[in-house]
């Protein structure tokens, strides 16, 4: 493996002085196959690195040690993505890397793939179909999301509705057919789920309780979709991933309407003791816009506005934490957020989500070296074990130093901390704080 990237990493480097910029490949760095460069190869390398102070949840342990407060370096994501066109008619697609990389992780724990990919074009623009380990899915834009282009500093991670209960980092095991038919863009994906005794989250001494999880034995195929209507300009569909913001170079206004389905993928047991199962399904409609409001400023404004219905089975909740920075609780202090930075992300019910960011202007005629983007982001979760809607918040600033391939971003974080009621219902008792800063280079 070592020896693959090497060699790749070499021809990229040769490649890029001579490489021709096409607004579609990036910053250039595109190894031609072809005299027209309509068959070719990309590379591309992300890392985003992470300063942290947090306010640990109550009870929080750094190895037995009790911490009410941590400050972390860690990597969130270090990719290398490849994909190229090697005849008019045949794509593939690959992406490495590693996630969440702090002082608690094992070591060497390796890069694994996030896509591998191979697609046939049937109908030029209108359809390709496609297969392999993949992030054509559906319910939502943020689903799909570039993690190089993200609007905040980080992704609200629940539009990633199975992660690592089903999938490998929200990729899948699927085929899959997407296009464009006028304005209207769709994905249409069936997935092979992973078997979730595979799963981080699985536990053998973990039985089936009263709250619905994950079911083990042979799952179900689960299908996807996600259709946007693209009433400005159009957006590329070349790989799955779509911008968070595009930093007032394009005029984008979307509507879309997803879906994730998979019948008898939850379990629970009812009062008699009984075993039973429930179907998986979640759907979502969002709203994007992405405009610049005057170009000769160079401002622009960017929103997202979703609203989610997440159907788990009964009761169904789970905490995440991400790149937790502490990996233990002390029972007799324990929220039930657990240790670190963790909170209730998915569950069953309802939820509502938005972003907004300015990309501030500046004087015509003027190009300042860097760029300031504040933004704000809220989620409003009314999931059926909490006894009122859940409120987590996130403010920030990024630095746009060269658009998004070298930025500096600015997150503030509230979450709320729950514990149990005599209603059985969790109960927020108090909310705590994050602080971070990333550095992100893309090449």
């Amino acid at each position: 493996m070592k020896s693959i990237i090497s060699i790749l990493l070499g021809l990229l480097i040769c490649q890029f002085v001579n490489a021709q910029f096409d607004p579609q490949f990036g910053n250039g760095n595109l190894l031609k196959l072809n005299d027209d460069g309509s068959h070719y190869l990309k590379f591309s390398l992300t890392n985003q690195i992470w300063l942290r102070w947090n306010e640990s949840n109550p009870g929080s342990l750094v190895d037995g040690t009790p911490m009410n407060q941590t400050i972390d370096v860690g990597i969130r994501r270090s990719r290398i993505q490849m994909f190229g066109a090697l005849n008019s008619r045949s794509f593939v697609y690959m992406q490495l890397g590693i996630n969440n990389f702090n002082a608690l992780s094992d070591r060497k724990s390796g890069l694994f793939f996030h896509d591998a990919i191979v697609e046939y074009t049937v109908f030029k623009d209108r359809l390709n179909i496609g297969g392999g380990l993949t992030n054509w899915v559906g319910i939502s834009r943020l689903s799909n999301a570039s993690i190089s282009t993200f609007l905040p500093m980080d992704s609200p991670i629940f539009p990633f509705a199975t992660i690592d209960a089903s999938d490998q980092f929200n990729r899948k095991l699927s085929i899959y057919a997407k296009g464009k038919l006028g304005r209207l863009d769709y994905r249409l994906e069936l997935t092979d789920p992973m078997e979730f005794s595979k799963s981080p989250l699985y536990s053998a001494s973990r039985p089936i309780g009263s709250q619905a999880n994950f079911a083990t034995g042979a799952p179900k195929k689960q299908t996807q979709a996600y259709f946007m209507w693209q009433f400005a300009e159009i957006e590329s569909n070349l790989t799955p991933y779509l911008n968070g913001s595009y930093l007032g170079t394009k005029r984008v206004i979307n509507l879309g309407a997803g879906f994730a389905y998979q019948p008898e993928a939850m379990w629970y047991k009812n009062d008699l003791g009984d075993t039973l199962r429930n179907n998986l399904g979640i759907a979502a409609v969002d709203f994007f816009f992405d405009s610049p409001l005057n170009k000769s400023k160079g401002n622009a404004l960017t929103v997202y506005i979703g609203l989610f219905s997440t159907n788990y089975g009964k009761g169904y909740l789970r905490n995440l934490g991400i790149m937790n920075p502490a990996n233990g609780v002390d029972s007799l202090q324990a929220s039930y957020n657990g240790p670190g930075n963790a909170y209730p992300v998915f569950g069953t019910g309802k939820l509502a989500y938005t972003q907004i960011g300015y990309l501030i202007g500046q004087r015509p005629g003027r190009k300042p070296k860097v760029r300031w983007q504040p933004y704000i982001c809220g989620t409003v979760a009314d999931y059926d074990r909490l006894n009122a809607p859940m409120m987590m918040t996130h403010a920030g600033l990024n630095l746009i130093l060269n658009a998004h391939n070298a930025k500096l971003s600015f997150d503030w974080e509230n979450r709320p901390i729950y514990l149990h009621s005599d209603s059985e219902l969790l109960q927020q008792v108090t909310r705590k704080n994050a602080f971070s800063i990333q550095l992100q280079v893309a090449i």
